[in-house]
C-alpha cells in the first residue's frame, strides 16, 4: 500500500511478545501479585442505624484485588451454571457503577464475550442489538432495562435469562425468561466452585487470544449500529500498552465516570488491571463536582464535552462577578494559553520547554490568584486529564495546560479498541492526539486518510463481512475514514471526518469541526454547533447553548424567568451570540466563515436522536430536525 507517512512506536516488540492472551489472564495475574491491594472505590450509602447518618448519605467503600476476584469469579461460576458457554454472548445493559466491571470481568472469565448496550438506549435498538448479538443472557441494572427485553421478547429467540443487578421492589413481567439478582447469580456460583474449585482457573487457561471477547455497537450517526469484534487479544494489548506508555501508573488513583458501555471507557479498566492502581467508580454525571474532591484523582478520562462545560462554568462565574474579578480571569486565561504555548513551541524547537522571564513571572502571579483555584477543584492531585472520543478545542486545551491541568488528548476508534495515540504528560503537544500506543502503526494514505494496523484492531464486523471488507485489508490496515497529519516526531494530527469534509459550491473544501472547534474556544455561552454548508454558497450554523451559562447572564440582562427558549429566542441573546461569530469569523478564510447562524429552541440531547451516547452529534439528524431554520438562512442568499 501506497503512503505519505507512516510510524510505529518503537516499544512494539517488547509489548507485542510479552502479553498474555487476555484480561482474564492479566486479572488472575493482578490478584496473585498484590491480593490486599486497594483495587476499587464505589459509593455506598452510609449504615442507616449509624448515629450520624442523613437521609440519603454516602460513603465511599474499597475492594482489594482479592475480595475483587472472589466476586468475578462468583459471576463466572454463576454464568457456567446457566449454562453459558466460551464465546457465547451476555450482553449488559447498566450505567457505569462497580458491578458493570464485575460482570464484565465475570464474563471474560467464563469465557464469554460481553454485548454492551447503553442504558439509555431504547427498547427498540436493544432489542436490535441482543437479536443480532444472540446473546443468551442480559445482565440488566434494573427493572427498566429488564422491561426494554420483555417488550421486544418476540424478537429475542436466544435471550433465555436476566440477571437484574438492583433487586425490583415488585415483582417485575418476564415474558417467561429466568429472572435473577445478581446476587443469587453470585450465590449460584460461589456453591458451584465449592464442588470445582479450579473451575474458572481452567477455564481462563483454556481461552485462546483470538476468541470472541467482546461486542461493542458503533453508536454511529446513520443507520442500524454495527457490532465490532473485539477479542480477548485486544484488551490483553490495550492493557499493555497503556501501563508500557506511562498513561497509568500503580500508584494512580483514577476516577472512573466514563460510560463503560462505550469503548474508551472499557479499554481503561484493561489498563487499570495492568497496572493494579485503584479506580473509584461512579457514573452518577451530576455527582463529578462532588466527587472529585472526594477521590482527589491522579488521573481521569473525559470526552471534550466536560472540559469545555469546566471551562464555561469558571468564565460564567467570573463574568457574573464582574469588575476586578473578570478582568483577572480574562488576563489569567491569556497568560495559561501564552504560556502554554511558548513552552510548547520551544520544546518542540529546542527540546527544553521554558518561557520567558518575564511570561514565567505572570504566569506564577496568575497561578496564585486562579490556577490554583482550578486544580483545588479537580481535587488538587490530578497529573493528567484523558481526553477522547471527539475533538477538543485547541484554546480549551492550552487554558487547562497552562493552569496546570494537562488534558492528554488521545485517539481511537471502537473497531480499535480506543486506544491507538495519546498526548503523554512529559510532552503534551495540544492540537495533536500524540504519540501511537507501542505496538500500534500510524499509517497517512495519500488521500490523508489515517490508517492503523495493531493488536488492538477489531477482527471485524459482526455478521457483515462486505462492511468489514470496506475498512479493514488483509494485511491489517484499518481505514479510519480520518484526515490527519504525522509530524515529523510521530505527533498525529487530525484534522476532519472524510464523511464531514463538505465542499462549498465555489469549490471550497471545509472541515466543520476545525470551525466548530474555534467557535468554542472563543464563545463561552456555546454548548454544541452544527456548521452546514454543502453544496452551498457559503457556511451557516445552528447554535445549541449551554443552560448554565446563559441564563444567569439573561437573568442579568432583563430576561429573568424566561424559559431557555425564550431566552435564545431573544434579540440580545442573538446579539451576545453575533459578537462572538464575528470574533470567530476573524480567524477564518472567507469561505469558512459563518455568514448566518440559528439558536435552537433547546440544547442538542441524547434522548431526541441528536447525539450519540458518546456525546457525538448526529449531522443528518439534526440537519433534518431543523431543515426549515435551514432552509430559512439560505432563502435568497446571493453571497459568493
Amino acid at each position: 500500500m501506497s503512503s505519505a507517512q507512516s510510524l510505529i512506536d518503537s516499544g512494539s516488540a517488547d509489548i507485542v511478545a510479552g502479553r498474555p492472551a487476555s484480561v482474564a489472564h492479566l486479572f488472575l495475574e493482578r490478584v496473585a501479585a498484590t491480593p490486599n491491594g486497594e483495587a476499587y472505590r464505589y459509593p455506598a450509602p452510609v449504615d442507616e442505624h449509624a448515629a450520624d447518618s442523613a437521609p440519603g448519605a454516602e460513603q465511599w467503600r474499597s475492594l482489594t484485588w482479592a475480595q475483587t476476584a472472589a466476586r468475578v469469579k462468583a459471576v463466572a461460576a454463576g454464568l457456567m451454571t446457566l449454562g453459558i458457554q466460551p464465546e457465547d454472548r451476555v450482553a449488559l445493559a447498566s450505567s457505569t457503577r462497580l458491578e458493570w466491571i464485575i460482570a464484565d470481568l465475570g464474563n471474560m472469565c467464563a469465557g464469554a464475550a460481553t454485548t454492551t448496550v447503553y442504558p439509555s438506549t431504547n427498547a427498540d435498538e436493544t432489542a436490535f442489538i441482543l437479536a443480532n448479538s444472540g446473546s443468551r443472557a442480559l445482565i440488566a441494572e434494573n427493572a427498566a432495562q429488564l422491561a426494554k427485553a420483555v417488550e421486544q421478547i418476540e424478537q429475542l429467540p436466544e435471550l433465555r435469562t436476566v440477571i437484574l443487578i438492583d433487586a425490583p421492589a415488585t415483582a417485575p413481567e418476564t415474558a417467561g425468561l429466568e429472572v435473577l439478582t445478581l446476587a443469587e447469580l453470585e450465590q449460584r456460583g460461589a456453591e458451584y466452585l465449592e464442588k470445582h474449585p479450579d473451575a474458572i482457573e481452567k477455564t481462563v487457561a483454556a481461552l485462546d487470544k483470538e476468541q470472541l471477547a467482546t461486542l461493542i455497537y458503533t453508536s454511529g450517526t446513520t443507520g442500524r449500529p454495527k457490532g465490532v469484534r473485539l477479542v480477548h487479544d485486544c484488551w490483553a494489548y490495550e492493557g499493555r500498552a497503556q501501563e508500557a506508555s506511562g498513561l497509568l501508573r500503580s500508584d494512580d488513583v483514577q476516577f472512573m465516570w466514563l460510560p463503560l458501555s462505550h469503548v474508551f471507557g472499557k479499554t481503561l479498566i484493561s489498563g487499570q488491571i495492568a497496572t493494579g492502581h485503584v479506580m473509584a467508580v461512579d457514573g452518577r454525571v451530576d455527582r463529578i463536582i462532588h466527587n472529585l474532591p472526594a477521590i482527589r484523582p491522579t488521573v481521569m478520562a473525559s470526552a471534550p464535552r466536560i472540559f469545555e462545560k469546566v471551562y464555561n462554568g469558571i468564565a460564567g462565574r467570573a463574568r457574573a462577578e464582574g469588575g476586578a474579578k473578570y478582568k483577572i480571569f480574562r488576563w489569567a486565561a491569556g497568560v495559561a494559553r501564552e504560556h502554554a504555548r511558548v513552552v510548547q513551541e520551544n520544546r518542540i524547537a529546542t527540546g527544553v520547554g521554558s518561557a520567558p522571564f518575564g511570561l514565567r513571572m505572570q504566569h506564577a502571579l496568575a497561578d496564585r490568584l486562579v490556577y490554583a483555584k482550578i486544580r483545588a477543584a479537580f481535587g488538587g492531585r490530578l497529573r493528567g486529564a484523558v481526553s477522547g472520543s471527539a475533538a477538543l478545542a485547541p484554546e480549551i486545551g492550552y487554558f487547562f495546560l497552562g493552569a496546570g491541568v494537562p488534558i492528554l488528548e488521545g485517539y481511537g476508534l471502537s473497531e480499535t479498541s480506543a486506544g491507538s495515540c495519546v498526548n503523554r504528560e512529559e510532552d503534551v503537544r495540544i492540537g495533536t492526539v500524540g504519540r501511537p500506543l507501542p505496538g500500534t502503526e500510524v499509517r497517512i494514505a495519500e488521500d490523508g486518510e489515517i490508517l492503523l494496523r495493531g493488536p488492538g484492531v477489531m477482527r471485524g464486523y459482526h455478521d457483515l463481512p462486505e462492511k468489514t471488507a470496506e475498512v479493514l485489508e488483509a494485511d491489517g490496515w484499518f481505514h479510519t475514514e480520518d484526515i490527519g497529519e504525522l509530524s515529523a516526531d510521530g505527533f498525529l494530527r487530525i484534522t476532519d471526518r472524510k464523511k464531514d469534509l463538505f465542499k462549498t459550491s465555489g469549490g471550497k473544501y471545509v472541515a466543520p469541526s476545525e470551525v466548530e472547534g474555534k467557535f468554542k474556544a472563543v464563545c463561552p455561552f456555546v454548548s454544541n454547533i452544527l456548521v452546514i454548508g454543502n453544496g452551498r454558497n457559503f457556511c451557516t450554523a445552528l447554535i445549541g447553548l449551554d443552560e448554565a451559562v446563559i441564563m444567569p447572564w439573561a437573568a442579568e440582562h432583563g430576561l429573568a424567568g424566561r424559559s431557555y427558549a425564550e431566552v435564545a429566542a431573544d434579540p440580545a441573546v442573538h446579539q451576545l451570540i453575533e459578537g462572538f461569530v464575528k470574533r470567530l469569523n476573524g480567524d477564518l478564510q472567507r469561505w469558512q466563515t459563518i455568514k448566518k447562524f440559528h439558536l435552537l429552541p433547546r440544547d442538542l440531547d441524547v434522548e431526541h436522536g441528536e447525539l450519540t451516547p458518546s456525546l457525538k452529534i448526529k449531522r443528518p439528524v439534526v440537519e433534518r430536525t431543523y431543515a426549515d431554520a435551514v432552509t430559512a438562512m439560505y432563502a435568497g442568499a446571493n453571497e459568493a
